[in-house]
């Protein structure tokens, strides 16, 4: 905590930009349950919040790459403020509109912002703050994430009892144009004259990104883990639910479990404030999935104390992995393939999550949720094992970023306004 006071006091622009991420990602917790509660309202069938779900994750699933190289070849201030423009109008939109197709089509709209936003921002963070307070930054971020969607439902919840959905959900638009507004003045993410101005074009950089990705031996097996990690992980907020009715704690008792999880994530997110060698960064990285796996190994036992603390450090073995692996990504990969890199994390990591919602389902309606929490734990477990096992001799104490597959080149002359 202390390396985030230091941060916040020390960088007015990072101080501008968190403060505008944090009203906007309350704002995205509590529209999001809007979202759902809108779409049901338009199509009384379950399949209305699939699709608004699964809305989030199809344009990153499918375009990630393209995402990525974007934000790459030209500014990664523009593609974040681009898409919380586009964000912004989607959900205001949605107040405003009837009929479940036209919600079905802006949530795709709002999916599309989400997969520019996040490889933008990330790439663009080591140029927002100096580079000793980088993992402060990236900490802080996926705190300030985490703590969106666990504090922004119950917000929704709260305002939800006094005014519409419709009203929730043009209210979260407003936050993000704030955010736009605020990134606009906000200089982060210089990008290359030559990537803007030569060389191939999108696609072809989005390619180029995905197969620099793939010869990096330690990223490479970054994004196959932590993809696994969602999908195993994400079996859990299927069967969350259908746990807490299970130990007959009722909706109190689930938004206690999904709290616990939550206040994990975040305490595992801000973890990572400290700096530390490549070495120290993959052994929190895989201790951080070995704490995911055990905690759903104990949510299995019937004992609501012990499923609570094991949501808990499931969450927090979430935040630990997730930090670590962001902090290993800008450490490693090459400024100008930075964006790529995120894009190709939330591209696999996107698919994790429709395979588990989709897999889950069926299992649950076949075997029970304490099943569905079994074969997630051993799946967790796998992975840790396979992980270590690969990353063995990768970022030892004596290796440099440059020696993962490729060369790290020296820092491109930024561009206007970048």
């Amino acid at each position: 905590m202390p390396r985030i006071l230091g941060l916040l006091r020390g960088e007015p622009r990072a101080r501008r930009f968190f403060a505008a991420y944090a009203q906007s990602s309350l704002g995205n917790g509590a529209g999001y349950v809007a979202l759902v509660v809108l779409a049901y309202d338009r199509w009384h069938s379950p399949w209305a919040i699939t699709l608004v779900l699964m809305a989030d994750f199809v344009p990153a699933m499918v375009f990630g790459p393209v995402f990525g190289a974007a934000a790459d070849r030209w500014s990664r201030r523009g593609a974040a403020v681009v898409a919380d423009l586009l964000r912004a109008g989607a959900f205001i939109a949605l107040g405003l509109v009837g009929g479940i197709w036209a919600t079905v089509a802006l949530a795709l709209v709002v999916g599309v912002g989400a997969g520019m936003f996040t490889p933008a921002l990330l790439a663009g963070l080591p140029s927002l703050v100096d580079e000793e307070r980088l993992p402060a930054a990236t900490s802080l971020y996926g705190a300030i994430t985490d703590a969106g969607r666990t504090v922004g439902p119950a917000l929704a919840a709260l305002v939800l009892t006094i005014a519409s959905a419709d009203t929730v959900v043009i209210a979260n638009g407003v936050t993000f144009l704030i955010s736009a507004a605020v990134l606009a003045t906000v200089s982060f993410g210089a990008v290359s004259r030559s990537e803007r101005e030569g060389g191939p074009g999108v696609l072809a950089q989005a390619r180029e990104g995905v197969a620099a990705v793939a010869r990096m031996r330690g990223i490479r097996t970054l994004v196959l883990a932590s993809s696994g990690m969602i999908l195993f992980g994400s079996m859990l907020n299927v069967a969350e639910l259908l746990l807490a009715k299970a130990l007959h704690s009722g909706s109190v008792g689930y938004s206690m479990l999904v709290a616990a999880a939550g206040g994990g994530f975040v305490l595992g997110s801000l973890s990572g404030a400290r700096s530390a060698r490549l070495a120290q960064l993959k052994r929190r990285y895989l201790l951080g999935i070995l704490l995911i796996s055990l905690g759903l190994v104990a949510a299995v036992i019937p004992s609501y104390a012990l499923a609570a603390a094991g949501l808990a450090l499931t969450g927090y073995g979430n935040g630990l992995m997730l930090v670590n692996e962001r902090l290993l990504c800008q450490r490693v990969v090459p400024q100008h393939l930075l964006a790529r890199a995120f894009a190709v994390f939330d591209t696999a990591g996107s698919w994790g999550f429709a395979i588990a919602f989709l897999g889950a389902a069926a299992v649950l309606s076949l075997a029970g949720t304490r099943t569905v929490l079994l074969i997630a734990g051993i799946g967790a477990l796998a992975i840790w094992a396979l992980a270590s096992a690969a990353l063995r001799a990768t970022w030892s104490d004596e290796t440099t970023p440059a020696e993962d597959g490729v060369a790290v080149v020296p820092a491109a002359e930024p561009a206007p306004g970048a």
